[in-house]
């Protein structure tokens, strides 16, 4: 919690040194809209992520089942350590950095240095530096992800929807599924798995299905969006 402070206090100098504004250009007061928007975006990002699961159920015979270990506790200290991370992320990539490259440089621009950066963060952050192949999924995937954040706030000029993409998918899978560092959570795969014979098919459908919708599905329900003008903030 103290690295976000920081964060919003480095951030608020930034804009204040090069722009004489504050940090309502990240658009973090709640309003009817925005708050409506976080919803929308967050569950469309969560219930497409949870496809991602029934699919491997359907095509892998996946099983998960309730954590025996499961308590309150748990849950919230693993929302809370997801909330955290999408935070500090979005800070760092979708914030005043942002703002200043997209007002001096353009949307365009601003998006691609986002998702560029982004997509390298998580070299480090998903521990994958040396290994060529997974570096270059690593980048693509996230770095795909990170372009429809970035347009999230460019076309909102706030942080709640890309929040929302961001918290939705990655609630689903951690706290939901239990897929992360974090270990398990609410539901816990059955192991071992069954063996199952897939086609080339039904296994990159299974396995990139979820992630090309929810870029496309977002890019489309934010290209629909009006534009939001900076001077509203």
């Amino acid at each position: 919690m103290l690295g976000i402070i920081v964060q919003l206090l480095l951030s608020w100098g930034l804009v204040w040194l090069l722009e004489r504004k504050n940090l309502s250009v990240l658009g973090l007061m709640p309003t009817a809209g925005r708050l409506r928007s976080f919803l929308l975006f967050f569950f469309v990002a969560a219930i497409i992520c949870a496809s991602g699961f029934l699919l491997r159920m359907y095509f892998a015979k996946q099983s998960w089942t309730l954590n025996p270990g499961l308590s309150w506790q748990l849950i919230l200290e693993g929302t809370w350590w997801n909330l955290k991370s999408v935070i500090f992320e979005e800070l760092i990539f979708r914030g005043v950095l942002l703002y200043l490259l997209i007002r001096r440089w353009g949307a365009l621009a601003g998006i691609t240095i986002s998702a560029i950066a982004f997509g390298m963060y998580h070299w480090f952050s998903h521990e994958v530096i040396g290994n060529i192949p997974q570096m270059v999924i690593t980048f693509l995937t996230t770095g795909a992800m990170g372009v429809v954040y970035a347009y999230g706030y460019a076309k909102s000029w706030s942080l709640y929807i890309p929040s929302a993409i961001h918290l939705g998918w990655n609630l689903t899978s951690s706290v939901l599924f239990s897929e992360t560092v974090i270990g398990n959570q609410l539901l816990v795969r059955v192991l071992p798995d069954p063996e199952v014979t897939l086609s080339y098919g039904e296994y990159y459908f299974m396995k990139f299905f979820p992630f090309v919708c929810v870029i496309l599905v977002n890019f489309i329900m934010l290209k629909k969006m009006k534009q939001v003008e900076i001077s509203n903030n």
